[in-house]
């Protein structure tokens, strides 16, 4: 362990499961390099922690998604490129040039605002084209003709240089493969397009997690696992059998209380558990603020010295409680799986993403918030 817990509870990151992973991604991505998303503090798994992973598996680049991240990168000693994925407004060019990020742009003026302020520094600054082939959110339209003229602009720039060009695929992750094989077209329509009008496009990437798995030909020069570095799968409809993969993240508490209590005894707020019999009930010093969703109470379980055990009435901000009574020999300190595997029993990501209505991603984000982090190897 690199860092003991200051709480009876804590996020176990462990590290060999993430090494495995990594392996096993860049195996199934034939070779092309890794851009390893950390964005949002590497999905609650610690981005400092993860990049020294990453690093030593040959990674040389990464991607966030604010300059705040890109900033505890650098502020750690990361010297490898590092991507910006979302749009940076032109009043933080400097903070760009500073701590030379690699931004996304899909506007002349905003590329402008990068070039300018490189030339005060006396730098020259790389940056990616964004494009929308179907995702909604940033990026010129791919059929825009427009587009290719405002491209130009930034190709003609002092101080900044045209890296690539980047997009996301927004149903990657579904059986169906339909709306991605045009997304890919879209995206291969504005490469040749910018190649036909004499702007070079040096280096493309376009594959996320889901796309990684099961669509090989957007893999181009660089692939950009999220999801799967942690490994949870892109969503139940990908095929599992495509890349093999292993659970990263484990929530584990400490019992700090413990009550006898009779029948008819209520726990928590809104009275939602009421005892039939003579009970025993346990604390656990986490709850929805540590990332533990408030939705998930009435299927709320957890994992006790070998046996699963029902969570008692709604979790509440910092503190939930557990039904016991059928845990033989539990005391005071024993440790909880909240998420994870004993070996017997397992209670993952999906379990409880699908108990609450949202996804493993907003899962892990949330957890990775306010607990403490053990790493493990």
């Amino acid at each position: 362990m690199y860092k003991e817990a200051i709480r009876p509870v804590w996020a176990e990151i462990n590290l060999s499961n993430l090494d495995y992973n990594i392996k096993s991604i860049k195996k199934k991505a034939e070779g092309r390099e890794l851009i390893g998303v950390i964005k949002a503090d590497a999905y609650g798994h610690g981005s400092v922690k993860v990049a020294e992973v990453l690093r030593a598996n040959g990674v040389k680049t990464f991607a966030i998604a604010t300059l705040q991240e890109a900033v505890t990168l650098r502020d750690a000693g990361a010297k490898e490129e590092i991507i910006c994925l979302g749009l940076t407004p032109d009043m933080y060019a400097d903070v760009v040039v500073k701590y030379d990020i690699t931004p996304v742009v899909c506007n002349s003026s905003n590329a402008a605002a990068f070039s300018e302020a490189a030339k005060a520094a006396g730098k020259t600054i790389r940056g990616l084209i964004a494009v929308d082939t179907g995702m909604g959110r940033i990026g010129y339209l791919a059929d825009d003709p427009a587009a290719i003229e405002d491209v130009k602009k930034i190709a003609a720039l002092s101080n900044f240089k045209i890296k690539g060009m980047f997009s996301h695929m927004s149903t990657a992750d579904a059986y169906d493969k339909t709306y991605s094989k045009l997304q890919e077209e879209k995206y291969n329509g504005f490469y040749n397009a910018c190649t036909a009008a004499g702007i070079d496009i040096p280096f493309r990437t376009f594959a996320n997690s889901a796309s990684i798995m099961e669509i090989p030909s957007v893999y181009f020069d660089a692939v950009r696992p999220g999801i799967i570095l942690y490994g949870c799968y892109p969503s139940d409809e990908v095929d599992v059998k495509q890349l093999d993969i292993k659970p990263v993240m484990s929530i584990k508490a400490n019992i700090v209380h413990l009550k006898k209590v009779g029948p008819d005894f209520s726990v928590g707020y809104g009275r939602k558990f009421i005892s039939k019999r003579d009970s025993l009930i346990a604390t656990l010093a986490i709850g929805y603020a540590d990332g533990y969703p408030r939705p998930y109470s009435p299927n709320a379980k957890v994992i006790v010295n070998g046996v699963v055990a029902p969570v008692a009435g709604n979790i509440c901000m910092d503190q939930c409680m557990v039904d016991v009574t059928d845990v033989p020999d539990v005391k005071v300190g024993d440790e909880v799986i909240i998420m994870g595997t004993d070996g017997k029993n397992t209670i993952s990501a999906d379990d409880i993403a699908n108990a609450t209505g949202t996804i493993n991603y907003e899962i892990t984000c949330a957890f990775g918030q306010r607990l403490p982090k053990v790493y493990v190897k």
